[in-house]
């Protein structure tokens, strides 16, 4: 399998990480490179395992970006994996406009986007016949994740979730979808109904505050305190008529849905965005995937997409969420970009957790949970807490995960003491739609 999309993410339609064993994020490419340019930067589309698969994506990325691009596309050697470059000379803020304009055209075609990273004196692909793997320690590669036998998290997830439905806590009429990347070792380590296109409430504000930064960047608008004000009220509040004031301002829904598919039609491919959402909160009708959350997620914690940092920002902001509020597993301290979305019929939170071990090396992932119900609960609250603990409990599963991967408690003996009584960010979601 292909794996590529901003370092390294999957060509095929499956997506970031599956069964291809690609145990290298970006930033471990950049640091397994002998030497950085300084301030410079290239533009990395894919790393994988297997040289063939770099030589086949690089006719692939070549065709659809014209000759004078595919003339400067190279294949490189890192640590563990080969790698598709596009050598060029200038620096960051450069390097991302070239990435996005490049990432239109390849996901208009299905792929992924690119992403920029620190130029490097990079290695030949072609192995030497001689050479010899160089000793590794722990302590000289303190970032290597344990891999399991198996997928141990998948299996505690459906168990859990399996074990709800036979206590009658999770309903039959209810779904659930799931999807956890680690982007540390670029891996996915859980996916459960990840392509079914489920109601969506806030979830897709995101979506739409990155629409508007679109526009910003192409100056067909304007980011001011008063904008920035009402995006603020979209992320960190979840304000309704936020959201629809941005989306009036997009063209409306059905604009919006039009621009994501056109221009970034490689992340949202199962996202509908058809209404504006109502005072009450209660949208039903907008939708969209576990996955097509992971992409943008991971798009956006690489800064492939237009206000990446903005939006970043305004999702670190203190808000309610079920992923780190009120989770004993979790330590206090853990960095949260996050979304929440709840409706009488939908309970979701989507983010990246950013974990640190006690060396101070940070661990980031992305997880995304959905449950969907086919009819409206008649105790919203009562609902809206008992489903969000069901989330909370599986971003605990995540962090025991990723801490178990990376050998957290070799670091700290402690890790899992008192410190790791859950955050307490804000109170909980009061309206419907938040």
């Amino acid at each position: 399998m292909l794996t590529r999309y901003q370092g390294s993410r999957k060509f095929n339609s499956s997506v970031p990480g599956a069964a291809c064993a690609v145990k290298l994020a970006f930033f471990l490419c950049i640091a397994a490179a002998p030497c950085a340019l300084a301030g410079n930067y290239d533009i990395s589309y894919l790393w994988h395992t297997d040289p063939a698969q770099v030589t086949a994506y690089k006719t692939k990325v070549g065709k659809i970006l014209g000759p004078d691009v595919a003339r400067r596309l190279h294949e490189v050697r890192g640590k563990d994996a080969y790698g598709l470059i596009y050598r060029r000379s200038g620096g960051l803020d450069s390097a991302k406009t070239v990435a996005r304009s490049h990432s239109r055209l390849l996901t208009a075609r299905g792929l992924e986007p690119a992403v920029p990273i620190p130029a490097q004196d990079w290695a030949s692909p072609q192995v030497p016949e001689a050479a010899a793997p160089p000793a590794v320690t722990a302590k000289a590669e303190p970032a290597a994740a344990i891999e399991p036998a198996s997928s141990s998290l998948e299996s505690k997830v459906e168990d859990y979730i399996k074990n709800l439905r036979r206590r009658g806590l999770i309903k039959g009429n209810e779904r659930t979808a799931w999807l956890i990347y680690d982007l540390k070792a670029d891996k996915k380590l859980l996916s459960i109904n990840e392509d079914i296109p489920l109601e969506a409430a806030s979830l897709i504000k995101p979506f739409i505050a990155m629409a508007y930064f679109h526009q910003v960047e192409a100056g067909r608008k304007i980011y001011n305190s008063r904008t920035r004000a009402r995006m603020e009220r979209l992320i960190q509040d979840s304000n309704n008529s936020a959201a629809n004031w941005v989306m009036r301002r997009l063209g409306g829904p059905k604009a919006v849905n039009n621009f994501l598919r056109r221009e970034y039609g490689g992340i949202f491919r199962n996202t509908s965005i058809v209404e504006y959402i109502p005072v009450n909160g209660r949208t039903f009708r907008n939708k969209a995937s576990a996955h097509d959350y992971s992409r943008f997620l991971y798009a956006l914690w690489n800064d492939a997409l237009p206000g990446s940092a903005e939006i970043k920002r305004m999702m670190n902001l203190p808000n309610p969420d079920r992923l780190y509020t009120s989770v004993p597993g979790v330590p206090v301290g853990t960095e949260v970009y996050d979304k929440t979305g709840t409706t009488s019929r939908l309970c979701g939170n989507i983010g990246i957790m950013v974990s640190q071990r006690a060396d101070g090396e940070q661990f980031p992932y992305i997880i995304v949970g959905i449950i969907e119900k086919g009819r409206g609960a008649r105790n919203y609250f009562s609902w809206m807490r008992s489903h969000g603990d069901v989330i909370r409990r599986v971003s605990e599963l995540a962090y025991e995960e990723i801490s178990g991967r990376y050998r957290f408690s070799d670091f700290s003996p402690g890790n899992a003491g008192p410190d790791s009584a859950g955050g307490n960010k804000e109170a909980a979601v009061k309206q419907e739609g938040g």
